[in-house]
């Protein structure tokens, strides 16, 4: 994997983002919604008629990435595995991380933002065959605060699956505006923009969608990235929720090397030749 690529790719999203209005708000800090209610093609990402196959293994003409159709999971037990190999661990994020107290998700459980935009974790849907979120972050130390940061995996039945999860992510913004974490933790502020292979230096995934914006804990708010990215019919989620001490170039920088650290143990898992 090329982290230079995906941090250009980033960089330039930032720049739409930085003229769009703050009025799309929220996404939580792990992967999306296990209800799509939006088709692909509304996302900007390639058709999911086009991208799909009934194997799910397949993948469209423009898709950077060829995976082994022998080697993409088609049973829970696989799936699980290549989320495991996929998801960063404390050390995978760089020197000083370590794991928060709650290290990692609930076994058979997905992230989704309920009817009332709370974030919160449910069995998986039809279509997930797998989801895991591993959480870390940086001790506050030196005159810097708690730096935290989520890497989610999560592997879908078929591309077009996949796909829908990228479109939803983009419309849950309209839909909550504000959304909740925690009891005392919000989201706001969120602005996002996708990005297509092919279009904004992305040359590394099938479609990614990129959101910054606030995290708020009580008084207290923090810069925000989070961002989803897809090859074939995995998706990997990434957020960072920035401290005192950090700029938003160093959050920014933490994400993008994360999510190419995760594409590029995805095509190494999946690719024909290994």
């Amino acid at each position: 994997m090329r982290p230079w690529r995906v941090a250009a790719s980033i960089a330039a999203a930032a720049v739409v983002l930085g003229g769009c209005s703050s009025g799309d708000d929220g996404k939580t800090a792990e992967a999306g919604s296990s209800t799509p209610s939006r088709s692909a093609a509304a996302s900007g990402s390639p058709s999911a008629t086009a991208s799909a196959s009934p194997s799910g293994g397949g993948a469209s003409p423009g898709t950077p990435f060829q995976a082994d159709p022998a080697k993409v999971p088609r049973t829970k037990s696989r799936a699980e595995a290549l989320a495991a190999a996929v998801a960063l661990k404390p050390q995978g994020w760089g020197a000083g991380f370590r794991a928060q107290q709650q290290a990692a998700s609930t076994p058979g459980t997905v992230a989704v933002l309920d009817e009332q935009c709370r974030w919160e974790r449910r069995s998986l849907p039809h279509g997930v065959l797998a989801s895991l979120s591993r959480y870390s972050e940086i001790p506050a130390a030196g005159g810097k605060g708690e730096l935290k940061v989520s890497a989610a995996v999560t592997v879908h039945t078929t591309v077009r699956d996949a796909d829908e999860q990228l479109a939803t992510t983009l419309e849950e913004p309209l839909r909550c505006r504000q959304q909740q974490v925690r009891t005392d933790e919000w989201i706001s502020g969120l602005m996002s923009t996708a990005i297509p292979y092919g279009q904004g230096n992305n040359t590394y995934s099938d479609d990614q969608v990129v959101e910054m914006g606030k995290y708020l804990t009580g008084k207290r708010e923090q810069t925000y990235y989070w961002h989803v990215t897809r090859l074939g019919t995995v998706t990997l989620a990434v957020s960072v929720k920035g401290a005192e001490g950090y700029s938003d170039n160093e959050v920014a920088k933490y994400a993008a090397e994360a999510d190419s650290a995760m594409l590029t143990r995805v095509e190494s898992e999946l690719r024909g030749d290994k």
